[in-house]
């Protein structure tokens, strides 16, 4: 998600951000220009979100530790490490299933222990671990699971335990008699607490009770999402209950159909953003919403619009009715989700840059007008910051950075990079305007990558060689191939290390003629021709020295926020055990590339790992295991974030990384 560019930084016109344009075009920025981060006349203190006071846990046998929250239930300190503990509840204290023993440490007993637990138990320090606090350091004995828990594999190598927030369960009801004369809604409650499930239902699901029992003559599937009861359902249907994982972005919405019982995907499809026909970035967006008086609900329209064609799509392609869609997880950015909403975002692009909410949402499906099960649920992920969205939480969760052992670096790379760094010890995010330049905006022949985009280049000692989407002739250069092109000139000599261009002139006796002859002049700014007219069937495509200007600026504000957070955590190169490349666009990018010019740390190759669509990832496990969504929810409070924008050093920082790193200095 793109922030607001502060005072004095412009992304339109013909010259580049924040540089001279002049022939040698050496990276100097104007007078009363400031980088990106820090707006002029901003307070000189760094900002650091304020984070509660963490305890120690440690869980037996494993002897696993952990530092949580104070208040913490030590259920879902436990679901942090990944440690599972026996519950069909999902930790809502009612099924009595997720007994612990206190070995070390305080722990009151609650009322939901002496309902399930015997005052022997309780003596010896078991403890329902959904009611127990984490309020001193504690040991805590964890025992075997009674059966051998349903898991699949999603996000990087991520087992995930099946625990649906959506549960049906079966049940053979006792009809009523005049000595029975119970309600429908408490015959079915009683039933369900004897299940280990406590309910409630509003008042459109109690109005289906009577005609379903009786038609059914009380043998039932009732539907539960968390504790509410969105349907009862004749005969046994439990075989039937499916969800939807949703990453929407500002340019492309994915959905994949997901069976709950068993974490397989259906169906998946994708689809452009409706919303783009009012802007191409979320600022477009928010100005829409802030220059028409409808423009609010057109966009909130054109959300639900999109989202309920691919909800289509998926179930005309796997036959799955739309009525045994339950619920759907979405992961976005924090615009986008207000704009889902209807709730106006323009606080959001202004300082200092407070929404609305940015808690984790549970709706109702018909409150927002999705065309799933008409009382299905609707779950929003919470953000960690105004420009660190629930898309980041999502790919935080498949790729659980902040809750291994081993310090990793998390980039999105995007109009907007997201950065999270850390390990289960500490971990730290931040967002780095980089503007439009990795979506090929602003650059002489950018274009998205669609048919015959440039998205790789290699160049060889007398030739230049192109890939190009769908294998077209080339049209145009996207944001991948804009950074292979970069990393390739520096790479060959063609570029110094400030990003100066090199003349033919210069370099005529170093390299062949042929490449040489590549190197000219375009209205007195050096260009370098990656495809004559003759090879395109039409312009040629060239790449200038302004846009050179155009990446380094747009890659110096993203190694700025990482080079920042390494400062925070007192880290370099040589402690990083992985950097992951997350988003569209950091799945296309050629990691030698990515080193070369300077995105990311100079570590060995073998540690770079593109991660793909790890919001998407994220949207599923936290669709599939109420355990990990409780993990999600619990990671605004976890990962501390980073404004660039009262940083002193943060001017200093940047005009550091605007160039290239040595080749000699990279692993």
């Amino acid at each position: 998600m793109e922030r607001p560019l502060p005072e004095g930084v412009r992304w339109q016109g013909g010259s580049p951000p924040g540089f001279s344009a002049d022939l040698a075009g050496h990276p100097v920025l104007p007078q009363g220009l400031t980088p990106p981060g820090r707006p002029q006349g901003s307070p000189m203190e760094p900002t650091v979100a304020a984070k509660a006071e963490k305890v120690k846990v440690t869980f037996l046998p494993r002897e696993t530790t952990t530092r949580v929250p104070a208040g913490t239930t030590l259920f879902h300190a436990a679901a942090w490490t990944g440690q599972p503990i026996e519950s069909t509840c999902g930790g809502r204290g009612t099924c009595g299933k997720c007994r612990v023993q206190i070995v070390e440490g305080a722990a009151p007993v609650t009322p939901a222990d002496l309902q399930h637990l015997g005052q022997e138990d309780i003596d010896c320090g078991w403890r329902l671990s959904c009611q127990t606090e984490v309020r001193f350091e504690m040991v805590v004995q964890v025992p075997r699971l009674l059966t051998t828990p349903k898991t699949a594999m999603f996000g990087v190598g991520r087992q995930v335990l099946l625990d649906p927030n959506v549960h049906k369960v079966h049940l053979r009801l006792a009809e009523p008699t005049l000595h029975d004369q119970r309600s429908d809604y408490q015959r079915i409650k009683d039933a369900l607490r004897e299940e280990g499930f406590a309910m409630t239902a509003s008042l459109p699901v109690l109005r289906t009770l009577p005609k379903t029992l009786r038609e059914a003559e009380f043998d039932v599937t009732v539907v539960l999402c968390g504790d509410s009861l969105i349907a009862v359902e004749a005969g046994d249907t439990t075989n039937e209950c499916y969800g939807v994982a949703f990453d929407v972005g500002t340019t492309t919405l994915v959905g994949t159909l997901m069976d709950l019982n068993n974490g397989e995907a259906r169906a998946v499809g994708s689809t452009l953003n409706a919303q783009a026909i009012h802007g191409g970035d979320v600022l477009s967006r928010i100005s829409y919403t802030m220059g028409k008086k409808e423009g609010l609900e057109e966009l909130q329209h054109l959300a639900t619009f999109t989202l309920n064609g691919i909800i289509e799509r998926l179930v005309g392609e796997s036959g799955v009715p739309t009525s045994r869609v339950y619920e759907i997880t979405v992961a976005g950015n924090l615009t986008m989700m207000h704009l889902l909403l209807g709730i106006d975002p323009e606080p959001i692009s202004v300082t200092p840059f407070a929404s609305a909410a940015a808690h984790g949402l549970d709706l109702r499906a018909c409150d927002l007008g999705i065309a799933i099960h008409p009382e299905g649920r609707v779950y929003l992920f919470p953000a960690i910051g105004a420009y660190v969205g629930g898309d980041i939480v999502a790919g935080l969760l498949a790729t659980a950075v902040p809750r291994g052992n081993r310090l990793r670096l998390f980039v999105d790379v995007g109009t907007n990079g997201e950065i999270t760094l850390g390990h289960e010890q500490r971990s730290v995010a931040t967002a780095a305007p980089a503007g439009p330049a990795f979506e090929g905006a602003e650059i002489s022949c950018g274009m998205r990558a669609t048919t015959g985009a440039i998205e790789g280049v290699q160049i060889t000692d007398d030739a230049v060689g192109l890939q190009t989407i769908d294998d077209a002739p080339p049209v145009g250069l996207c944001g991948s191939g804009l950074v292979d092109v970069v990393a390739q000139l520096y790479k060959r000599g063609l570029m110094d290390a400030t990003g100066r261009m090199r003349s033919a002139e210069e370099i005529a006796h170093a390299v062949p003629a042929s490449l040489a002859a590549r190197l000219i002049t375009v209205d007195g700014v050096r260009a370098f021709v990656l495809a004559t007219a003759q090879e395109t069937g039409g312009r040629p495509v060239v790449f200038t020295q302004k846009d050179v200007r155009q990446l380094q600026f747009a890659k110096g504000s993203i190694a700025s926020g990482i080079k920042v957070l390494m400062k925070v955590m007192g880290v370099g190169p040589a402690d990083l055990h992985e950097v992951l490349l997350a988003g569209a666009f950091g799945s296309y990018i050629h990691p030698d590339a990515a080193r070369i010019i300077g995105l990311v740390p100079a570590v060995p190759l073998d540690r770079i790992r593109a991660v793909g669509n790890a919001a998407g990832e994220g949207a599923k496990i936290a669709l599939l295991s109420y355990r990990e969504r409780e993990a999600a929810e619990a990671m605004p409070s976890r990962v501390e974030y980073i404004e660039l924008s009262g940083r002193e050093d943060f001017n200093d920082i940047f005009m550091g990384v605007l160039g290239f790193p040595p080749l000699d200095s990279l692993p």
